[in-house]
């Protein structure tokens, strides 16, 4: 039966096991556009840029 010849190290290991506990990204719905967006994030909307319900930027390009 064939076994490794060195030990594979637990850095070498750990970063092998990095992408195993993806999630989603957070998503929230603007409560004066209803646009979603993700969290933390400022949207553009209809031309204008939003950041938590906020006109920021009008005519954001």
């Amino acid at each position: 039966m064939a076994h490794p010849k060195r030990k594979i190290s637990k850095t070498r290991r750990d970063k092998r096991r990095t992408h195993d506990n993806l999630s989603t990204k957070a998503l929230s719905v603007d409560a004066t556009t209803g646009e979603i967006h993700v969290r933390h994030k400022a949207h553009v909307y209809e031309g204008n840029l939003y950041y938590k319900g906020k006109l920021v930027v009008e005519d954001y390009k």
